[in-house]
């Protein structure tokens, strides 16, 4: 099975059981807490997701799949990669893209290779019903994959790898078969709390433990409504995710490059410009982010969070580098819905 796995593109897969009632007390707690911010489906599906057996009725055992992301180009040396992205914060007009959106929409590709997998499986046994998740329906991903001997979870609530660190997908397909589990493996974390140090907005509140309403990531990607006044400042030029506390984990010099050129960096996205990123129609968002995951926030929430990070850049670029800023924001002030336009007055504001 492992073998099939690699030559689909899978760096390792595991096996876990379904019962995962130990998780559930952890999962409601967070839940009641309102971690979750505007993340509605989380409470909707409530303890589905620690149940695989009434997601998918018949369900005895969840094969885990990971899959390695960083574009194959990435510096090998150690550490250089991450110091690269860390810098990316010092050029304030720049738009920062988390490392895992610059190229194809995992979600598509991971699913379709589960999908092979489990039809590659079910070829080799009498019959079995299979179905293949990748972050799309109430899944424990984590918990499962951890369970499963993926790794371990991290402080960050990630998971860690020690020959991959972080920086890959998870996606499961739930079997209806019996399977023996894999082992799992033990925490590597130690002492270490540079993920919760390094963290913007001080997100991660304690080790195991996020409150995704302040995570950049949360408010970039999944939040529609406006962003709170006293994150704004923090979010720096950070336009689409936030890679920090996996940058800073030092697990992840180990980090893996993709075998899949689907994760390569598109051209466009990758250090460019927030003026020029800015400057986007509805129609050149659309073109510039086909079969990407950054469509899925649409054109309007793209242009809040570059406005944002416009007004951070406008609070530390001096005369005449801020000019080509204010006079984007200016141009663009009367244009679209009140989402966008408040973000923009408090941008020149700065």
């Amino acid at each position: 099975m492992q073998a099939w796995a690699r030559e689909l593109g899978f760096s390792q897969i595991g096996i876990a059981g379904v019962d995962l009632s130990s998780a559930e007390p952890g999962l409601s707690a967070w839940l009641a807490a309102g971690f979750h911010g505007d993340m509605h489906y989380m409470a909707a599906h409530g303890l589905k997701r620690a149940r695989p057996a009434e997601l998918i009725p018949g369900t005895v055992s969840v094969i885990t799949a990971r899959m390695n992301y960083l574009p194959a180009a990435t510096s090998a040396a150690p550490g250089e990669w991450q110091a690269l992205e860390f810098s990316r914060l010092e050029r304030p007009a720049e738009g920062i893209v988390s490392v895992y959106a610059r190229g194809r929409d995992y979600h598509k590709i991971m699913r379709s290779r589960l999908q092979k997998l489990g039809e590659r499986i079910s070829a080799h046994v009498e019959q079995l019903g299979h179905r293949a998740f990748t972050d799309s329906a109430p899944v424990l991903e984590a918990e499962l994959a951890a369970r499963s001997g993926q790794g371990w979870r991290g402080k960050h609530t990630l998971l860690l790898n020690r020959e991959a660190g972080s920086m890959f997908f998870l996606g499961e397909i739930y079997v209806d078969l019996a399977l023996p589990p894999s082992e799992p493996v033990a925490p590597h974390c130690g002492t270490c709390q540079a993920c919760i140090e390094v963290c913007p907005t001080q997100a991660i509140i304690a080790p195991h433990k996020l409150d995704a309403r302040r995570c950049i990531s949360y408010l970039t990607i999944e939040h529609a409504g406006p962003i709170p006044l006293e994150l704004r400042p923090l979010i720096g030029n950070r336009i689409y995710g936030c890679d920090d506390c996996q940058l800073i984990c030092p697990w992840n010099k180990f980090a893996q490059r993709s075998a899949l050129p689907d994760f390569d960096e598109r051209l466009g996205l990758t250090g460019q410009q927030l003026v020029t990123l800015f400057g986007w129609t509805e129609e050149a968002f659309l073109r510039f982010t086909e079969g990407s995951p950054i469509r899925r926030i649409g054109h309007e929430r793209w242009l809040r969070n570059i406005a944002v990070a416009m007004g951070n850049a406008l609070r530390v670029l001096d005369e005449p580098a801020g000019r080509p800023l204010r006079e984007a924001l200016r141009a663009r002030a009367a244009e679209g819905g009140e989402l966008v336009a408040e973000h923009i007055e408090w941008a020149l504001a700065q």
